[in-house]
C-alpha cells in the first residue's frame, strides 16, 4: 500500500481507532480505555495483527474503541511481506471507520522514522489526530515530548502501566465524536431480575427507580406475572434506557402447586428467555441453595449474560471473601458472571450494578476477529491436548465467530466426535481467559474441515 493513496472515506461512526507503529503500546492503551484486559498485550512488536472492537463507556459517554497491528513500513524502500500487508490493510480500515483517532508514540524511544510515516497515513485521512505518548511514567513523564509536536496535533502524555493521563487525552477526543441516536432508545436493553422467592428481587428493582413501583411484602409468591418496568438513566443523546422485568420467584415444581403457581413459573422462565441481561439475586443470608443453583441452570440453557446480585448483604454473617467462595462452590458454572454486593437498607452496589449490566451486554456482542480466535484456540490445544480416542486424536485448525448474544464461534478440526464436554470446557476457559467476556455465553460449535 502506498502511502501516496488516501484512506478509504467513509461516513465515520461514534468510534476511535488506536494507530501507531509496532511495539508503542497501543494494546496497553486499549485495555486501560476498555478498563479490563482484551487485547493481548506482550513485549515482543506484531503480537496484534487483526482489529479488536469493544464498547467502551468513559465518563458516561459510550463509544467504540478499535485497537490495530503496528503500521510498518508504507513507503516501498523495502518489500512488504503478505502479513504486513495485511495488517495495514486493516488499520487503514479502522482509520477509515473512525471518527477520531489516538497516534500512539513512545516517548522513551522519542520520534521514529515510522512515527512520520504513520503521520503521513493519518493526514491523508482527514480524521482528527490526538497523539498519546505514551511511556511517560511518573515521577519524570508529565509533559509530552517536544518531539512530537512538529505533527502539529495535540499531544498528551500518557501512561497506560501506571494510568495517567487518559482523562485529559478522553476529555478532547470525546467531543469530536459524532452524536449518534442511541440504540437502547430504540431497543431498551431488556434485564430480566430473578430468583428464588422472597430473595428481594421487587425490592432491588423499587431501589433502583427510587420508588415503589412493584409490590414488595414478606410472603413469598407475591409477584406472579413478569412486570416489565422502562428504566433510563441520564438525559439526553447519552442517556441509557432498559426494561426491568420483575419476575416471579422460581422454586422447584410441587405437584401441588396451583394452576395459577405453575402459570407464574412458566411466565419466570419466559422472562429469561426474553432478556439480554439476566441479574440473578442470591440471599446473601442464606448463602447459595439448591433453588438458587437451579435458576441458575436456567439462565445457563437460555444462554443469557448474567450478572449474579448478592442481596441483604447487611444481613449477611461472614466476610465478602468467604461469601464469593461460597458461591462460587456452590454455582461453579457461573464462575465467569461477575459478582455485585448488594444490599437494598443502605443503597451498597445499587447504582454499581447498572454498570456493570452495561458491562455484561457489550461482552455478550464482543466481535473477536478469525486471526485471534484462531491463535487462542490454537495456543489452547498446544498447551493441552485430550487423549486419543481409538487411536486418534484431535486436531485443532481455525476459528471464526458466528454470532453473538451468545457469543458463537464455530471450530474446525479433523473430527468433532474427539471433543468431549470436558475439552469443550477448558477451551471456553481459554478463550475467557485471553478476551475477559465476563457474564457472557460462549458457544462452541465443532465442524470438520473440508
Amino acid at each position: 500500500m502506498s502511502m501516496k493513496k488516501q484512506t478509504t472515506q467513509r461516513t465515520p461512526t461514534r468510534t476511535v481507532a488506536i494507530v501507531g507503529r509496532p511495539n508503542v503500546g497501543k494494546s496497553s492503551i486499549f485495555n486501560r480505555l476498555a478498563s479490563r484486559r482484551i487485547a493481548i498485550v506482550h513485549q515482543d512488536s506484531g503480537v496484534t495483527r487483526d482489529r479488536l472492537v469493544c464498547e467502551v463507556t468513559w465518563e458516561n459517554r459510550r463509544f467504540e474503541l478499535i485497537d490495530t497491528g503496528g503500521i510498518t513500513c508504507q513507503d516501498g524502500s523495502r518489500g512488504q511481506t503478505a502479513l504486513e500487508a495485511r495488517i495495514n490493510s486493516q488499520v487503514e480500515v479502522a482509520i477509515g471507520e473512525a471518527a477520531a483517532v489516538i497516534f500512539v508514540v513512545d516517548a522513551r524511544a522519542g520520534l521514529a522514522a515510522l512515527d512520520e510515516e504513520v503521520a503521513r497515513l493519518l493526514r491523508a485521512s482527514g480524521r482528527p489526530v490526538f497523539i498519546a505518548a505514551n511511556k511517560c511514567d511518573p515521577p519524570a513523564g508529565k509533559e509530552a515530548p517536544v518531539e512530537f509536536l512538529k505533527f502539529g496535533w495535540p499531544a498528551f502524555p500518557v501512561s497506560a502501566q501506571h494510568g495517567i493521563g487518559f482523562d485529559a487525552l478522553m476529555d478532547a477526543v470525546l467531543p469530536v465524536l459524532p452524536d449518534v441516536e442511541d440504540p437502547s432508545h430504540v431497543a431498551p436493553l431488556k434485564v430480566a431480575v430473578v430468583g428464588r422467592p422472597n430473595v428481594g428481587k421487587s425490592s432491588y428493582i423499587n431501589k433502583l427507580l427510587g420508588d415503589d413501583r412493584v409490590m414488595v411484602a414478606d410472603q413469598p409468591g407475591t409477584t406472579r406475572d413478569v412486570v416489565d418496568i422502562p428504566f433510563s438513566i441520564g438525559e439526553g443523546p447519552e442517556a441509557r434506557h432498559y426494561v426491568l422485568m420483575d419476575t416471579a420467584g422460581l422454586r422447584k415444581p410441587s405437584k401441588s402447586a396451583s394452576a395459577a403457581d405453575r402459570l407464574s413459573q412458566f411466565r419466570a422462565g419466559d422472562g429469561v428467555a426474553r432478556a439480554d441481561v439476566v441479574v440473578l439475586l442470591v440471599d446473601a443470608s442464606a448463602g447459595p441453595t439448591a433453588d438458587d443453583k437451579r435458576v441458575g441452570g436456567l439462565i445457563m440453557e437460555k444462554k443469557k449474560g448474567c450478572v449474579v446480585l448478592v442481596s441483604k448483604w447487611d444481613l449477611a454473617g461472614m466476610s465478602e471473601r468467604e461469601f464469593r467462595e461460597e458461591l462460587s462452590r456452590g454455582l461453579p458454572f457461573m464462575r465467569h458472571c461477575p459478582v455485585v454486593i448488594a444490599s437494598v437498607k443502605t443503597g451498597r452496589g445499587i447504582r454499581e450494578s447498572v454498570s456493570v449490566i452495561d458491562h455484561v451486554a457489550a461482552q455478550t456482542r464482543l466481535t473477536l476477529t478469525t486471526g485471534l480466535l484462531s491463535r487462542a484456540l490454537l495456543d489452547a490445544w498446544r498447551r493441552i491436548k485430550p487423549r486419543a480416542v481409538a487411536g486418534r486424536r484431535l486436531h485443532v485448525f481455525y476459528s471464526v465467530q458466528v454470532g453473538v448474544a451468545p457469543i458463537t464461534v464455530r471450530v474446525f478440526v479433523n473430527d468433532p466426535k474427539l471433543v468431549d464436554d470436558s475439552y469443550r470446557s477448558y477451551l471456553v476457559k481459554a478463550l475467557r481467559g485471553k478476551f475477559g467476556l465476563e457474564g457472557a455465553p460462549v458457544l462452541l460449535q465443532f465442524r470438520p474441515r473440508r
